[in-house]
């Protein structure tokens, strides 16, 4: 190309033009929004480290779903917060737990009108805060995936559409496929964490499930961000074990990781913009730095120009307000 013969301001004069020439879309159906449920009623108790994010109990948690089905927010991710924890997060295998009774309460009442996505793993419901249970100081990987099948199951049981692991257990994709085809759920697809950085990002997460770690921390099976090719060995992983998407967190930083498996991989991408960028950007607007959802419409259109099919994000309602607006 040539200057003056080619002149590439000429696709951006024009604000038809810019519309034309764009190549990127984010819907508000693209966004997943994660939510927090406690135990109780009439409760929606704002986060202290997740200024604007609520723990909801599970009446509340139904008026809210109203609202993001009225949004055209089409999926959600639920994390349980639990007063009740034992050694191993067995005490999550029942049907009395908080997100089987919420997955069950949300279907009763929209039943396909919302994607219900659960969370699973057992750092919410043990005592030491680890995502397992632990032997000789670490967590262990084969005790840890027999807890998460049963847990697995429960949700299915629930009425769960996916079922979306984040331990970063070896194996645990595919032990958790086998049990829930062993007992008739081979239609619910299986959505793990594949590449699950151990990142700092995640601080404010911690206080929004009340969950701190005694000792210790999660090095041992979540992924060091000073690899650049670990990712592949995951991803592949994952995906001869049966998954049927991957979830890649951190987003942000992680863009590079997205770009290459979406070119190495046909499987679906969903990136987690996670709580640590939202609170960066809450922080910095509160300050009249920035404008929060001006920054964080650029850094999820980033995400899925990174080639994310779709985003979990904290700041779903408020983008899809700007969304449907526009």
């Amino acid at each position: 190309m040539n200057y003056p013969n080619s002149r590439l301001r000429r696709l951006r004069y024009n604000p038809n033009i810019r519309n034309l020439m764009e190549d990127v879309d984010l819907k508000a159906s693209d966004l997943i929004y994660p939510i927090f449920i406690c135990e109780g009623e009439n409760i929606k108790e704002e986060i202290e480290s997740l200024s604007g994010q609520y723990r909801y109990s599970i009446d509340n948690l139904l008026i809210l779903t109203k609202e993001l089905i009225s949004l055209n927010i089409k999926s959600i991710l639920l994390f349980g917060v639990s007063n009740n924890k034992d050694d191993s997060g067995n005490i999550a295998c029942s049907h009395k737990s908080i997100i089987p009774k919420a997955v069950k309460k949300i279907k009763e009442k929209y039943n396909n009108e919302i994607l219900v996505i659960a969370d699973l793993c057992n750092c919410s419901y043990t005592s030491h805060g680890h995502c397992g249970t632990l032997i000789d100081g670490d967590v262990d990987n084969d005790s840890t995936i027999e807890t998460l099948c049963k847990q697995g199951v429960i949700l299915a049981e629930s009425g769960v559409d996916i079922i979306a692991p984040s331990d970063m257990m070896d194996g645990r994709t595919l032990e958790i496929r086998k049990e829930l085809d062993k007992n008739g759920f081979h239609k619910i697809p299986i959505f793990p964490y594949s590449v699950k950085y151990a990142s700092s990002f995640y601080g404010p997460f911690r206080g929004a499930v009340s969950n701190s770690l005694d000792e210790g921390n999660r090095k041992t099976h979540q992924m060091s961000f000073k690899n650049s090719s670990e990712y592949l060995r995951e991803i592949e992983q994952d995906i001869n074990e049966g998954c049927d998407a991957v979830i890649i967190k951190p987003a942000l930083s992680y863009l590079d990781i997205i770009s290459k498996v979406k070119d190495r991989f046909s499987i679906p991408i969903i990136g987690y913009c996670v709580s640590g960028v939202y609170s960066m950007v809450k922080s910095a607007s509160r300050e009249n730095l920035i404008d929060e959802v001006d920054v964080t419409m650029e850094i999820l259109f980033s995400i899925k120009r990174a080639g994310a099919t779709a985003i979990i994000t904290y700041s779903a309602i408020e983008i899809a307000k700007k969304l449907n607006k526009k």
